[in-house]
């Protein structure tokens, strides 16, 4: 059982939704992203999101294009961004991390390097959105050999046709991206919600973690209720990107983690 399987199972024991935090590796700089990280279980951060910082980044609007920027220009890489994943795994053996990003990084580096760095880092999932399932030999497959779930996204034009395949090699849970678009633009809608949630539920077993859209605590609780959990990621990275201290921005992320679990 993956940390990621583990977690979802505690948290259905607990009767609880699972709130997921994303944020930017390096963010400001590599010691603020680190304490930033270091931070999110105890504000109730179930699973984390570390986004991998690249030149390109087309599925991401502007606050996380602007954070992958920060980033970068602060010297952060990917070898970087899993020595964050090695230091958190020194106080903490239990929390998800999953690596969200794109592939170029990860080919320059090596399929067979990085998965055996990840693995070796305590990596326990991969968001790669620009691998589509046709593309699954490349590192999909690969990664689940090596023990490291690879979670696919699901969005409002993953009609019925497309779904099976989008289905067929996750695991750990299904990512759905809430609204048509890039991150941190539309506001997602539990209406628009909820029955593409239960489409989905009813082709897999997998957890449905539903993400895009989610700012408040408010907007939190009323997706979790609706799905098996919620994402929140551009909210977060704004307040980091605005110079909030490490500990303003935690506090944010308390009431956001409250609002999924009070669903």
């Amino acid at each position: 059982m993956s940390r990621i399987d583990a977690k979802f199972a505690a948290l259905k024991d607990a009767g609880r939704k699972a709130f997921v935090a994303y944020i930017m590796a390096g963010d400001t700089d590599y010691e603020t992203g680190l304490e930033v990280m270091k931070g999110l279980p105890g504000a109730g951060v179930d699973i984390i999101e570390l986004g991998l910082p690249f030149t390109d980044p087309m599925a991401d609007g502007a606050t996380i294009q602007l954070a992958g920027q920060r980033a970068l220009e602060g010297g952060q890489t990917l070898a970087k961004t899993l020595d964050y994943a090695r230091s958190f795994r020194e106080t903490d053996d239990t929390t998800p991390i999953v690596l969200m990003g794109y592939y170029n990084p990860i080919y320059s580096r090596g399929v067979d390097r990085f998965l055996a760095e990840a693995t070796e880092a305590g990596i326990d999932g991969l968001i790669i959105v620009d691998l589509p399932p046709e593309e699954d030999d490349e590192l999909c497959i690969p990664a689940q050999k090596a023990g490291i779930n690879f979670i696919r996204l699901a969005t409002p034009t993953t009609d019925d046709k497309r779904l099976p395949k989008v289905l067929q090699n996750t695991s750990g849970f299904v990512y759905y991206v809430s609204v048509t678009g890039i991150t941190g633009t539309a506001e997602a809608q539990s209406g628009d919600v909820a029955p593409e949630v239960a489409r989905i539920k009813a082709k897999t077993d997998l957890p449905v973690i539903v993400g895009f859209g989610i700012k408040t605590p408010e907007a939190a609780r009323s997706i979790a209720a609706i799905a098996d959990g919620t994402v929140v990621g551009s909210a977060i990275v704004d307040r980091i990107g605005k110079g909030d201290s490490p500990q303003d921005v935690l506090s944010f992320v308390r009431t956001l983690a409250e609002g999924a679990h009070s669903a």
